[in-house]
């Protein structure tokens, strides 16, 4: 699978490709609602920002309790099952009188079982696609996430203005159950991937087990720590430049853009073991010119240079489903995207306290360097092949075990 046109021409991809860009324009255009709801009655910056960013935060509870079902539910029974949800949390925010606290509280509600929408999502995704072609289908998803969040602001700023605060998040609501009717409809009915329960006894055992395994350590490591120290850089741009901020923004998703269509679809299979490695340092090192203070332009260019490197990350999560068995696949990926968000926040706190104590630039240089810092650490254990070995999502101890090579999946139908 090479073009988007295969890609596309696959049974249920088209299904999945919408349902995820409905429920991602529904987050985006109830974040900026609810962040400009709270705002409006408490003042807070704090408050607002807690609002639109709250429910990444609480993905870290999810990855710990519920990720287990990503694997033991029916796909198509749990998206279905969580638009709906997220659908009626939003609704009921938009309850006129409804106190600013109990709003908040259903943001982060809303927020822990996103970890296992993700890992669902993800895990579906394997089984739509054969294993070459997870790469394109992961970078496509990624580039409509960013395509879809940069409209659902635009869209929520528009329906703020002239519906009000409460009338958009009824809409993003409706984006919600859009996004359900979709996933019933276009999905195909297909068994959990793993038998049993989920429990968080099974999530426990589960973590643990991916995360027993050395080389899917390494992976997760590079997943996020890197990752998390330039999102922290990105998260000072406004008081490193208030007034060319949206320019820093704007460049920065111009080049995540770029890299997801170089690398999901034009770089070869050959070249990827080659490139993984300078485009993990390519995230960093144009941080790296901020400790010159340079012009607007420069500035610009080293962002958006820098952005391409996020690509590195479809290199590192084909790589993560090629270490991990078809039963735990899910879950892999979505405690992948849990810790991913968890980090980026932990990042974005410690870039802000960093620039507290220096200057916004001085904060950037270090991130930038720790980043580096942390690459070069992990360089070693990314850059043999294919080791570990089949995990059991009841042992944790069996995933120390040499890694067997996948076997190619059946296609459902």
């Amino acid at each position: 699978m090479n073009t988007y046109r295969d890609l596309f021409r696959t049974p249920e991809f088209p299904s999945l490709f919408a349902t995820v860009s409905l429920q991602i324009a529904g987050q985006t255009v109830s974040g900026f609602a609810l962040g400009s709801l709270v705002y409006a009655s408490t003042g807070s910056p704090l408050l607002s920002a807690l609002a639109m960013f709250g429910p990444s935060l609480a993905q870290v509870v999810g990855a710990l309790t519920l990720l287990s079902a990503a694997d033991r539910v029916p796909p198509r029974a749990a998206l279905v099952g969580l638009a709906l949800f997220l659908g009626l949390a939003t609704a009921a925010q938009a309850t006129p009188g409804l106190p600013t606290a109990a709003a908040l509280a259903l943001v982060l509600v809303q927020g822990v079982p996103a970890a296992l929408g993700g890992g669902v999502r993800y895990g579906l995704l394997t089984d739509i696609l054969a294993r070459d072609g997870y790469l394109l289908g992961r970078s496509v998803l990624n580039m409509s996430a960013g395509v879809c969040q940069i409209l659902g602001y635009a869209l929520g700023g528009l329906l703020v203005a002239v519906l009000s605060p409460r009338g958009t998040l009824l809409v993003a609501a409706g984006l919600y159950a859009f996004a359900a009717l979709v996933a019933r409809c276009g999905l195909a009915r297909r068994p959990a991937r793993a038998a049993g329960r989920p429990s968080l006894r099974e999530t426990m055992r589960g973590n643990a087990a991916l995360w027993s395994s050395v080389p899917r350590r390494y992976v997760y490591l590079a997943l996020w720590v890197p990752n998390g120290l330039i999102v922290g850089c990105e998260a000072l741009f406004v008081p490193y430049d208030p007034r060319h901020a949206g320019v820093l923004l704007a460049s920065a998703a111009l080049g995540m853009l770029a890299g997801d269509i170089l690398t999901g679809r034009f770089l070869p299979p050959r070249w990827r073991a080659r490139l993984a490695a300078p485009l993990r340092l390519l995230l960093a090192v144009p941080y790296l010119a901020f400790a010159l203070h340079p012009a607007l332009p420069f500035a610009v260019a080293a962002v958006a240079l820098a952005s391409v490197g996020f690509s590195a990350s479809l290199l590192l999560q084909e790589r993560l489903v090629a270490l991990t068995p078809e039963s735990l696949s899910g879950h892999a990926l979505g405690l992948h995207t849990a810790g991913m968000l968890t980090t980026q926040g932990v990042g974005a706190v410690l870039a802000g306290a960093l620039a507290q104590a220096t200057s916004p630039a001085t904060a950037m240089t270090v991130l930038a360097m720790a980043s580096v810092a942390v690459t070069l650490r992990l360089g070693r254990g990314l850059s043999g092949g294919l080791k570990g070995g089949p995990v059991s999502p009841t042992s944790a101890s069996a995933a120390d075990d040499a890694c067997t090579t996948p076997r190619p999946r059946p296609r459902t139908p």
